[in-house]
């Protein structure tokens, strides 16, 4: 009975200590304790722009000021590039392209 009684112990031990592992965030572990709103950046007329939220970015879509190729970084990119090769600028072209026809 010892040993039975033993074995169910550890067996919560384990389960409480799995837990906590799982439920631990590691420094350096690449999982954010919270999200960081992506910030875009836009080169309009030469001049280095923003931080702009993706509410004001379509805004300046809706105003002209940005196009297709118009240069673009966001948050996290590693270089500039296109506003339509990022995925969400691009949609918002889209669609402004379809409510002005």
């Amino acid at each position: 009975m010892e040993f039975g009684m033993s074995m169910v112990v550890a067996q919560q031990m384990i389960e409480t200590m799995n837990k906590a592992m799982g439920d631990m965030h590691i420094a350096g572990s690449g999982t954010p304790l919270m999200q960081v709103p992506l910030q875009y950046y836009v080169v309009v007329s030469g001049v280095q722009t923003g931080p702009f939220t993706e509410a004001e970015i379509q805004c300046l879509i809706n105003e002209n000021h940005i196009t297709e190729e118009s240069l673009m970084w966001k948050t996290g990119a590693s270089a500039w590039i296109p506003a339509q090769s990022i995925p969400e600028i691009n949609k918002l072209l889209i669609l402004n392209k379809l409510t002005k026809k």
